[in-house]
């Protein structure tokens, strides 16, 4: 922890000219334009110091990003909005920033309080779809495998339903497991070729049996476009 630090929650999107670049690249991205930006990052301890850089949960390479949220930790404190403003001139086309805000240094992390993430998958014929999604949230488990390992996707399927030609998938992303959007697919019978998968928010634990809908307690300040 960092004493005279301050703790920035930034969320972004990540759009279709970058869709293929992956999570690694990302925190490239984003050391780099945070260092062309100034921004007093602090960095961790050791023999190879990093900068306190997490983003809650990596997006898997061709998947787009709604609202992605990533923290960082600065040695000292800075103005949001001159912090936001030197930043949106180092990100390349792709991403956009779409709010600065500042938390409690004293959150867990933000990884640790990820529960569900929110997918829409298009296009989609929706009379060939209807009926599979049915059978597929009416299933006691559903056999898949990962890698190697097998595992039942069945729980971590909060919901899904068709909106127009698009699916809309809620999906468990927790500590005890992590639906895939495209492993959905799978099961559905349906290839991940000519889909795009649109991640279009996370769903964090301060937010659950709250309607859904958003709420930052641990929220301070922030500065939103």
């Amino acid at each position: 922890m960092v004493k005279s630090g301050q703790r920035i929650r930034i969320t972004f999107s990540k759009e279709e000219e970058i869709r293929y670049i992956s999570h690694l690249d990302m925190m490239r991205l984003w050391k780099r334009a945070l260092r062309r930006a100034n921004v007093p990052l602090a960095y961790s301890k050791g023999f190879n110091p990093q900068p306190k850089i997490s983003i809650a949960a990596p997006l898997p390479v061709g998947f787009t990003g709604e609202e992605e949220v990533m923290d960082i930790v600065l040695e000292r404190p800075v103005s949001l909005t001159s912090l936001a403003r030197s930043v949106k001139k180092q990100i390349p086309p792709g991403v956009t920033l779409k709010e600065v805000r500042e938390v409690y240094m004293a959150l867990p992390s933000l990884q640790s309080q990820v529960r569900f993430a929110e997918y829409t998958v298009s296009p989609l014929d929706g009379e060939e779809v209807q009926n599979r999604i049915e059978e597929l949230l009416a299933a006691e488990a559903i056999p898949r495998e990962r890698r190697g390992k097998k595992y039942d996707l069945r729980p971590l399927i909060d919901d899904l339903r068709l909106e127009g030609s698009s699916l809309w998938m809620r999906l468990k992303h927790d500590a005890q497991g992590a639906g895939r959007p495209d492993e959905v697919l799978a099961a559905l019978g349906l290839e991940r070729a000519g889909k795009a998968i649109h991640r279009t928010r996370l769903i964090f634990a301060s937010q659950v049996g709250q309607c859904w809908q958003e709420v930052t307690p641990a929220s301070r300040k922030s500065v939103r476009w």
